[in-house]
């Protein structure tokens, strides 16, 4: 993508009514423009949604392929996308907003900060799709299934919230499953290392990012797990 493509993204942005931004990541706070700051923590659903439908993150959403299919199958969920990249947010926002879809927002920052933006016992469900897999083991840290991830996730997270995670990678996959059986705080329902083999069980797996589509194209086995949490 062009620079000027970019900074249109990042301009239009300001307008849309559903993109919130932490401008600076030393200094967790949300702004709805550049000079309009708002603190929903803890009243999303009483302040922007103005519903008191439970709510579900996706992580590293990208251009927000899964919230606006998560919308779609649940109209009684309210769908919140996280990314660092305010050129990505910007096409799912865009989309939600000419579809005059309320129920979605967007919020660019670091993940390791959003326990800075919602509240204990504020999310019901984490959707993390196809999430960078950080393959060496001294960037294992970085892995949004690591131990220092669920251990913000907590800080967040409804009792018996459930978490999910797609993925084409194995490593990740095998990793992932390891920190759940030594999280005595979350438990595994499903885990499954090619969803497509088989009938689906839960209609949300049929969605599909775009790069879950680059993946299968490259015959790629597409993995999936879900636990919670029960602390």
């Amino acid at each position: 993508m062009s620079t000027k493509n970019k900074l249109l993204r990042f301009a239009e942005n300001l307008s849309l009514p559903n993109v919130f931004e932490n401008y600076s990541f030393s200094d967790p706070v949300l702004y709805k423009s550049l000079h309009d700051k708002v603190d929903f923590k803890g009243r999303w659903n009483e302040l922007y949604f103005k519903n008191d439908f439970p709510i579900t993150l996706e992580l590293a959403c990208g251009g927000g392929e899964y919230s606006l299919g998560l919308s779609a199958l649940f109209p009684q969920k309210n769908l919140i996308g996280v990314d660092i990249k305010g050129a990505r947010i910007w096409r799912g926002a865009k989309k939600a907003f000419e579809e005059n879809n309320t129920r979605i927002a967007f919020v660019r920052t670091k993940i390791e900060l959003i326990h800075h933006f919602f509240e204990k016992n504020e999310i019901s469900e984490i959707w993390i799709t196809f999430p960078d897999p950080f393959l060496k083991h001294s960037k294992s840290t970085k892995r949004l299934t690591s131990p220092f991830y669920l251990s913000l996730y907590k800080n967040i997270l409804k009792h018996d919230a459930i978490v999910h995670l797609k993925t084409d990678d194995t490593n990740l996959y095998q990793f992932t499953l390891e920190v759940i059986h030594e999280d005595p705080d979350f438990i595994l329902l499903e885990s499954n290392e090619d969803i497509y083999r088989t009938d689906l069980i839960y209609p949300e797996l049929e969605l599909k990012t775009y790069y879950e589509l680059k993946h299968l194209e490259q015959g790629k086995r597409i993995k999936y797990i879900r636990f919670q949490y029960k602390a």
